[in-house]
């Protein structure tokens, strides 16, 4: 199925901007609704992109976002305000004092983790702790957020583009980071110029160069996606090495010379 990024997931996104097309999606919402209701605090965790931000700013919308690494910057706004979102809780140099603060000044806490961590102080500040999963157990998410994207580099660079869902691997290694990154890539390179591809490979290896084999260690930069893409058009080594002119053994020689890029 053809995802246009001229569509809008209106049925599947919240204004929050939180997806809740997957069942673990939904049920993490469902409790930043109701913490959204109560004045307790509450530890959000995940890793890296699944969203723990987004809800934690649903559930107090007006309140500072502040990383738990910035020591002073934190206390100041424990001290000053009536609600604070933490960000990056296990990053505190002094979680002790932190929570103290907290204490003392009564102000109401939503805090985000990469994961749960043993901690007495922890355990007794936070009334509610929940869990957002990664993309890779939330995959009904992952198409809404590609139409998101799209729609957002649309905006960007001044064209559209579609993705088809059925040949597109998503890269979810930072979930919903690593795959915004993804389609922006995506998006940029589809109208690029040969010049402008050039200018990006020029910056790319201006630092790098400097060896007396350098011309054969970044050759891959030019074989690799000369391979893969006459691969994917002509379906197979025989036709390719037609097309290229090289001789078949030539263009096996070529596959295993970059096989950890193919």
């Amino acid at each position: 199925m053809t995802v246009v990024v001229v569509l809008v997931a209106v049925l599947a996104v919240d204004v929050t901007s939180f997806i809740t097309a997957s069942d673990a999606s939904k049920e993490a919402f469902k409790t930043a609704t109701l913490l959204k209701t109560l004045t307790v605090n509450a530890l959000i965790t995940g890793e890296v992109g699944v969203g723990k931000r987004s809800l934690a700013s649903y559930i107090i919308p007006d309140a500072p976002i502040i990383d738990a690494s910035d020591f002073d910057e934190l206390l100041t706004n424990i001290e000053s305000s009536r609600e604070v979102i933490i960000v990056n809780l296990e990053n505190s140099p002094n979680i002790n004092t932190i929570v103290n603060a907290i204490e003392k000044n009564n102000t109401r806490i939503i805090a985000t983790s990469k994961s749960s961590f043993e901690n007495d102080y922890i355990d007794n500040l936070f009334s509610v702790k929940f869990n957002i999963p990664p993309l890779n157990s939330r995959l009904e998410d992952i198409e809404f957020l590609v139409d998101r994207f799209a729609n957002e580099a649309s905006k960007l660079f001044g064209s559209t583009i579609d993705f088809d869902m059925n040949s597109f691997v998503p890269d979810l290694s930072t979930n919903a980071n690593s795959l915004r990154r993804q389609v922006m890539i995506n998006s940029l390179l589809k109208d690029i110029k040969d010049t402008e591809l050039m200018e990006i490979l020029e910056k790319y290896l201006f630092n790098k160069l400097g060896s007396n084999s350098d011309y054969r260690e970044f050759l891959y930069l030019y074989e690799v996606p000369l391979i893969k893409s006459g691969l994917k058009r002509f379906k197979s080594q025989l036709q390719l090495s037609d097309k290229l002119g090289l001789n078949r053994n030539t263009l096996r020689k070529k596959i295993a010379d970059n096989k950890d890029y193919l």
